[in-house]
């Protein structure tokens, strides 16, 4: 009786490591399955890889065929307007804003869009916590929210926002910048 409970314990323990073997398995798969695709539009617009990865995974949590509230897709959730002015910047005719639903097509918007958003803060100490927050909140609020010390001071402005989902989200993407370099 003792040995066959034994026997169940045993089998019970190795099912549970099969199921967090798999799981981690998944999980390392999921996170990294776009990584060369991330690499390569972050070095076409000259951004880091792990700033580009911090944002799929907060915008998207790697999931390709991710909608926003707002209209947005993909592992960036990319915006049509953006879509579109990324795909004239590149001269592509007939450009289709379904694409963007295309992990590739998707991550050179989004990038682009980044690229483009942070040179306007460039006269900021950092400039990213700026671009991060216009990435999110849209550039009319980061307008309101860069007024004194805060037009240049990244502390500063990272006080003046005044949305806490927006604030969570430049802190989250910065530390998972981190996690990834």
């Amino acid at each position: 009786m003792l040995r066959k409970a034994f026997q169940r314990l045993r089998q019970l323990v190795l099912l549970a490591a099969v199921c967090v073997a798999a799981s981690w398995g998944w999980s390392y798969w999921r996170e990294h399955r776009f990584d060369q695709i991330i690499a390569t539009s972050a070095h076409r617009y000259q951004l880091e890889p792990a700033l580009v990865k911090a944002i799929v995974w907060r915008e998207s949590r790697f999931d390709p065929e991710a909608r926003g509230r707002a209209g947005e897709v993909g592992l960036m959730q990319v915006r049509e307007p953006a879509a579109l002015e990324w795909a004239a910047s590149e001269h592509l005719r007939d450009f289709d804003y379904t694409a963007c639903l295309d992990p590739a097509t998707n991550t050179l918007a989004g990038s682009w869009y980044l690229k483009k958003v942070l040179r306007r803060y460039s006269m900021a100490d950092n400039p990213l916590p700026y671009a991060l927050a216009e990435y999110n909140a849209g550039r009319a609020n980061v307008l309101k929210w860069r007024s004194g010390i805060a037009a240049t001071n990244s502390e500063a402005f990272l006080g003046q926002i005044t949305f806490p989902g927006t604030r969570a989200y430049v802190q989250s993407v910065l530390e998972r910048r981190e996690y990834y370099r």
